[in-house]
């Protein structure tokens, strides 16, 4: 077999190569040599394969795609390979940490099909990440200008015994007023990778396996539901941090760089490709939108595909901590001004509709204003409710209290039977400049946007136009029941978050999303909050999930859980979910509540310390000069662990929040780091602990 090398640094250019009867290789290292890539043409589809530290993580995968104008998914034919470094520095403020520097390889390998079409793709190789795309030029006589692209064929197989981490994609126009897909199913984990999708569509990105973990010590005995893997067993975590979970390594699949110009894809089930099995790059369903708009993507000629992203790891720390979903994507247009982030209070998640007045968003102002939070969350309903003339009223008094509103509105249009108010504000170019420009005039900051259920252009169209048209106006933005996002933080300055996610609101509306909530929230930052900023919607004080804090179902966590979770769960526009009798009632204890007045939103570095998917997570995160360590535990018995923190000096004397192992209470106290730079601590079932100097 012919084989042509592109390692890192190495510029090459190799053209009209020889046609062997074994086919050609290209192989591309990362910087650090450790991971590499190897693309070949040999069979009836081009593949790649990835190796990191010499181990397989994913085996000879197809590559591919049918266009209108031609079939690139067999019989093609490498043509030349060009390899250049990568060396970008740039910064950002609203996601896990704020100074960026990316040293990849890039590679390009020129493909051609049988009928002597040509395509290319491109290999963006840091030490454990791998991002590709397809670049699609015109063809013969500077024609097609155009193209739909039918099918990818792009695949992902991975080593036997790899064990899966996964939420099902809902089928389309179901549920709750037909709004899915929201993007708000169980995870099931530590699955095999037969086991069928729950409604048969395949898998949300991002998806997480565990490589090589079949039979491996901690793996077995907590497979099952949300809810059920993470609260039975042992972690099998009582030494020092950073090995629990570590098995052969761990691969974290997604996608990035989807805007107006593509659709957003998903995973199918597993399924046999060719000779193997595998995961294949999967477009949206037809009935999404209701029917409208296509479920393939059309796109100008010469153009890209997104990116397609896989991190790895022998341990979780480079899931956790990966940023490559920004580090192969640029700003698509500048802020109109410096937006700000913080905290906001939101009466909704407990007090529901009948909140959604002028009086009680009084109080929720008013309860903003004493913890000294930064936005009050007005929701759906409001133009009804209060109606525009006092919703005017209602942010001059919040403006009048140092607070800013965000208000609600429903995206439709045409997309689903969400009966939720203001509808039709959101979905034309008309709407949005009328009520973007009234919004400003009254001095409203952010809005969220709910319910668009499907990932076709058409989606991204729409998501792309609210944000373009929300800078304008010096709106920022947050979605609900909405995709993933995909780069959006740095390619829409006015981005702040998705929720994409089972959230917080689920925690109110039934017993058993309380009682799973502990699961929920150790699993977001090995998958869904590591692709991209999350918002899970509310640090919940309250003891009981309703107005007077006594009746439905409790809380089934914690205190200092709900409060580490303000720090695990990242979003730089951070609900906390206090209510005023938080205040009112004294059932805080004053060390909480000074810690929530001064909790921060955004991080200018963070660490992975310890932690297994749907089990427990310690994270570290750095604001300025402090760090900030936090903890959870969906473990039904008391974790002990022995943490790594080397961001604190050895023998230093750090607060410790921590929840009493005898009355669950939350206690204030102090824990020394070791001459080692370690710290021996313990996190009771659903709850949490908080370290900081």
């Amino acid at each position: 077999m012919k084989r042509f090398l592109a390692p890192a640094l190495l510029l090459c250019l190799l053209s009209a190569l020889p046609v062997t009867a074994l086919g050609r290789e290209a192989t591309v290292a990362s910087p650090g040599g450790n991971l590499v890539v190897t693309i070949s043409d040999e069979g009836p589809q081009a593949t790649y394969a990835v190796t990191l530290g010499g181990q397989p993580m994913v085996l000879p995968s197809a590559l591919g795609f049918k266009a209108d104008f031609g079939d690139f998914t067999q019989k093609l034919t490498i043509t030349a390979t060009k390899a250049v470094p990568v060396d970008k520095r740039y910064t950002m403020c609203q996601v896990k940490q704020s100074q960026f520097h990316y040293v990849a390889t890039l590679l390009t390998v020129d493909f051609e099909n049988a009928r002597q079409q040509k395509m290319s793709m491109e290999f963006s190789v840091s030490d454990n990440d791998v991002a590709f795309r397809y670049l699609i030029p015109r063809q013969k006589n500077d024609n097609p200008k155009s193209a739909v692209i039918l099918e990818e064929t792009t695949a992902f197989s991975l080593p036997a015994g790899t064990t899966t981490f996964l939420t099902p994609q809902s089928k389309a126009m179901v549920g709750w007023e037909r709004t899915k897909p929201s993007y708000e199913e169980d995870y099931r984990v530590d699955r095999p990778m037969t086991e069928r999708s729950q409604f048969g569509e395949g898998y949300t990105f991002p998806c997480l396996f565990r490589v090589g973990s079949a039979g491996a010590t901690g793996a077995s005995g907590s497979s099952g539901n949300s809810g059920s893997s993470g609260a039975t067993g042992s972690s099998g975590a009582t030494g020092s941090s950073g090995t629990t979970g570590s098995a052969e390594g761990w691969v974290l699949i997604s996608e990035t760089g989807v805007s107006s110009q593509y659709c957003g894809s998903h995973l199918s089930d597993y399924k046999t490709i060719g000779t193997s099995g595998a995961y294949q790059i999967a477009y949206p369903m037809a009935g999404e939108n209701n029917g409208i708009g296509s479920a393939t993507p059309g796109i100008a000629l010469p153009g890209t595909t997104p990116w397609r992203t896989i991190t790895m790891g022998t341990t979780l720390k480079p899931i956790v901590e990966t940023t490559i979903q920004y580090d192969v994507v640029e700003p698509l247009y500048e802020p109109s001004l410096p937006y700000t982030y913080g905290r906001y209070t939101w009466s909704w998640l407990i007090w529901q509709d009948n909140s959604i007045n002028y009086d009680d968003q009084v109080q929720f102002i008013d309860l903003a204003s004493k913890m000294g939070f930064e936005f009050c969350l007005v929701d759906n309903w409001w133009d009804n409710n209060i109606g525009r003339e006092r919703m005017a009223e209602l942010s001059r008094y919040a403006q009048s209290k140092g607070v800013s509103l965000m208000l609600w509105y429903n995206s439709n249009g045409f997309e689903n039977d969400a009966p939720q108010t203001p509808r039709q504000c959101m979905n034309s170019s008309m709407a949005r400049d009328r009520e973007m420009a009234w919004l400003q005039s009254i001095g409203v900051k952010g809005i969220k946007v709910d319910f668009f259920g499907g990932d076709k252009q058409e989606t991204m169209k729409l998501y792309e136009d609210i944000l373009y048209n929300a800078n304008l106006y010096g709106l920022q933005c947050i979605f609900h029941g909405c995709t993933l996002p995909r780069g959006w933080e740095r390619m829409y300055p006015n981005y702040v978050a998705s929720e994409a996610v089972l959230a917080s609101e689920n925690v109110f509306f039934t017993e058993q999303h309380a009682k799973t909530q502990a699961f929920e929230l150790t699993m977001h930052p090995f998958c869904r909050n590591a692709s991209g900023t999350m918002d899970w919607g509310g640090i919940i004080m309250n003891k009981y999930l309703s107005k007077d804090n006594k009746g439905r179902h409790k809380r089934y966590t914690t205190d200092i859980f709900e409060m580490a979770s303000g720090i695990t769960n990242q979003t730089a526009v951070q609900c906390v979910a206090m209510q005023p009798n938080n205040l009112t009632e004294n059932e805080l204890p004053p060390f909480e509540v000074e810690w929530l007045k001064a909790l921060p939103t955004t991080w200018d570095e963070t660490q992975f310390i310890d932690g297994y998917p749907g089990r427990y997570v310690v994270l570290a995160r750095r604001h300025g000069d402090d760090w900030y360590v936090a903890g959870l535990s969906a473990l039904k018995e008391p974790l002990k662990l022995t943490l790594d923190l080397p961001m604190f000096t050895a023998g230093s004397q750090l607060k410790y929040y921590v929840d009493d192992r005898k009355s669950g209470q939350p206690v204030l106290t102090t824990l020394k780091v070791d001459k080692k730079g370690r710290a021996k601590v313990e996190i009771q079932p659903n709850g949490g602990i908080i370290l900081q100097k």
